[in-house]
């Protein structure tokens, strides 16, 4: 098609608005998140090249590959329009819950649970993406929906449906550490939108009342982890064994640690599942107590970033999904912290960007997309308040 001179140079004029838009977004890109990010990856490799004994393959080789591929992703994402991402939230979420339902069907088994799916050559475990998809079908939920309108209750049936219905997939399964998980963000982002308190007073009331019937319903090995929770030297050998030698490799790496590649707890087997849920004693072992409050403080600068990003965007769909994402990762912490420290039952939850796993990482990294997507496009305007 032949374009006379006005028709070219419109075009032309057209076309480099398009590229400025590209390299101003690539430049609004957080890149001191991706550089905290980096950081802490790299604690990860280190620790996963340790508890490879000392070699990279065959837990820290394959970290550093997704996680560079994570952030290939997560830059990605952060190019597209937030107004995009908020239009096709409820796909993502359908999607999950589409997923759920597809690993009850014909999911893996996996120490007694079942719970991850086959995508390719890796293994999805769709749970953690429900978190992800969830916080941004309640944003889009919550994000025109005025301050008197969320004050009525059947305004909040539907998003409390979305809410139960993922933790009931997930349950199912069984995994009840991430459906609490999955509850409690829910729960974020209710809060967040402007949902009064007396609410969540009613419901934290109505479940202490049934939570001895809960307690019954539970599997064997869930009473188990309670049991062994509240005296793990009951059963030393047995249910108590993960946690006490996690409290012994804690306590053995004092203030500076015993060294790199040093752990005995870990290099002698001791420590149960190193390279996954117990991966942060792993740390601070070999690196002590500064190690660990070097990570941890790493991780805390994730999630005040986080949180620091919701207070800047100017609109509420951003605010709920940063409150929301954030909330994801501080849990994702301190579930694992609390867990490997005896302060709560042991789950299986991993260390974000720390422990070995492909579908965390994945997932993860995908939240932290959708993160930097909002502090790019944060004075995007949307449509105005539905009353």
């Amino acid at each position: 098609m032949i374009l006379d001179r006005p028709q070219y140079y419109e075009r032309r004029l057209l076309m480099r608005e398009r590229s400025f838009g590209i390299l101003e977004k690539l430049w609004g890109i957080p890149w001191t998140l991706v550089l905290l990010l980096c950081g802490v990856a790299a604690i990860g490799y280190v620790a996963l090249y340790s508890a490879g004994g000392g070699a990279p393959e065959p837990y820290a080789s394959k970290h550093a590959i997704r996680f560079g591929f994570g952030v290939v992703l997560m830059i990605s994402i952060a190019l597209v329009d937030i107004r995009f991402i908020a239009r096709f939230a409820w796909v993502g979420y359908l999607g999950a819950v589409a997923l759920l339902v597809l690993v009850l069907l014909h999911g893996n088994v996996g120490k007694g649970a079942q719970r991850w799916i086959d995508v390719g050559p890796i293994q999805l475990q769709p749970s953690e993406l429900m978190k992800i998809m969830l916080v941004l079908a309640l944003a889009q939920w919550f994000h025109r929906a005025s301050w008197e309108r969320i004050g009525n209750p059947l305004f909040l049936i539907p998003p409390a449906i979305m809410v139960l219905l993922p933790v009931g997939l997930i349950l199912k399964q069984p995994n009840l550490g991430t459906a609490l998980i999955t509850a409690a963000i829910g729960g974020a982002v209710f809060f967040a939108a402007g949902v009064r308190w007396w609410k969540f007073a009613l419901i934290g009331a109505a479940g202490a009342v049934a939570a001895p019937i809960a307690y019954e319903s539970l599997h064997d090995y869930q009473r188990a982890r309670i049991t062994t929770f509240l005296d793990p030297e009951s059963d030393p050998l047995g249910a108590g064994y993960n946690i006490i030698q996690s409290k012994i490799a804690l306590g053995s790496g004092g203030m500076w640690g015993k060294g790199f590649l040093q752990g005995t707890q870990g290099h002698l087997n001791f420590l149960p599942e190193k390279q996954t849920d117990f991966i942060f004693t792993m740390i601070a072992e070999e690196f002590g107590l500064v190690g660990a409050l070097t990570t941890l403080g790493l991780l805390a600068l994730v999630v005040i970033f986080a949180f620091l990003t919701a207070i800047r965007s100017r609109h509420q769909f951003g605010r709920l999904v940063a409150i929301g994402l954030g909330t994801n990762f501080f849990l994702y912490v301190f579930v694992n912290v609390a867990m490997v420290t005896g302060s709560i039952p042991v789950g299986g939850v991993p260390l974000p960007l720390i422990s070995h796993g492909g579908s965390a990482m994945l997932t993860v990294m995908l939240g932290f997309g959708f993160l930097a997507s909002v502090f790019v496009h944060r004075d995007a305007e949307f449509a105005a308040v539905r009353e």
